[in-house]
């Protein structure tokens, strides 16, 4: 492995260690920087991380410590995989991260400040926005730790930093696309889990296929609505960023904002909906965010705003399907 390049994954949640045994099976080495000083020694010293991702055994490749500084001194790379509320505090935290490509696995936008990860790290970061990358797509962390064959998008301003991210995670299991459109991926994976929130929610009040379908069509048409506002390209919401990682996080019960939308559906409250979970979603936190990016910019995203309704403001859920359902005839 002499010479293989060393990269940093900040984050040991089950994406963040899921990804790293993609960038070791790339021919990567890898340190990860867990919070916890616990989780770096089980991962050094058990090859496991089992109370985030029991089915993956990583390999030798692969060491972790809770010293931030120890992780990126010497790095090729860095990846970001923390949650989209907690990373500016990370940021702040974490010492100033090397002038290499930083890569974003994050799918969310910051509450109140509706900035994308993208933005923040350049902003908080102090990064420049050419060495920035976001990669995205259905990529659901248990599927992938069984090595089932998958794909993902690494998108940048700078085709050359998108490129060198591609090859790092260029696995045998999984095949890595190259885009320009940083923005368009940014919001597909950010609005994703917001649509497989209500999914769920569909799916908890024991709705079958139809509804499903009808949420996740008319979800991508939200999707597409709010990101060629913001200016992104309309196709890039036909790709895996966009169609690919809405069906397979609207589809699988495997996917955190899915089940936590079906325990909404369920009847449960949101917190204790959260707690079932037990891991970050990042749905219900981008929902009010889009949801105040779509009233500044006058547009209509009402699964997004009916989301809201429910969390925040205790619509009811049943109710509140019927009435999507409901609204009055319009062109497609």
């Amino acid at each position: 492995m002499a010479g293989a390049p060393l990269i940093a994954v900040l984050g040991a949640g089950s994406w963040g260690t899921t990804f790293s045994s993609v960038l070791a099976a790339a021919g990567c080495r890898v340190r990860i920087w867990a919070r916890r000083a616990d989780i770096a020694a089980e991962i050094t010293e058990r090859r496991t991380n089992r109370g985030y991702i029991p089915e993956l055994t990583l390999p030798d490749t692969v060491n972790a410590s809770s010293d931030a500084g120890a992780v990126l001194d010497g790095a090729d790379g860095v990846v970001i995989a923390v949650p989209a509320q907690k990373l500016r505090g990370a940021l702040e935290q974490w010492p100033a991260l090397p002038d290499v490509p930083v890569v974003s696995l994050v799918k969310g936008i910051e509450r109140d400040t509706d900035l994308r990860i993208s933005e923040l790290l350049a902003s908080v970061g102090r990064i420049e926005p050419s060495r920035i990358a976001v990669l995205s797509g259905p990529n659901l962390a248990v599927e992938i730790a069984q090595q089932q064959p998958c794909a993902a998008v690494v998108a940048s301003t700078s085709a050359a930093t998108a490129d060198r991210v591609a090859r790092w995670c260029r696995a045998p299991y999984m095949r890595t696309y190259v885009s320009s459109d940083v923005i368009g991926v940014e919001v597909a994976g950010a609005m994703k889990n917001v649509i497989a929130t209500a999914v769920g929610a569909a799916a908890g009040l024991g709705y079958g296929d139809n509804t499903r379908a009808t949420l996740i069509t008319r979800g991508l048409a939200e999707m597409t609505r709010l990101g060629t506002a913001v200016g992104a390209r309309a196709d890039t919401f036909a790709g895996l960023a966009g169609m690919g990682d809405l069906v397979a996080t609207c589809a699988s019960p495997l996917s955190r904002n899915f089940r936590l939308g079906a325990a909404l559906g369920r009847g449960l409250s949101v917190e204790d909906a959260i707690r079932e979970v037990g891991q970050t979603a990042e749905g219900v936190a981008t929902a009010r965010a889009v949801r105040q990016i779509a009233h500044e910019r006058d547009l209509d995203l009402p699964i997004t705003s009916m989301l809201v309704d429910v969390i925040d403001h205790g619509r009811d859920i049943s109710s509140v399907t019927r009435e999507l359902l409901s609204r009055s005839v319009r062109p497609e």
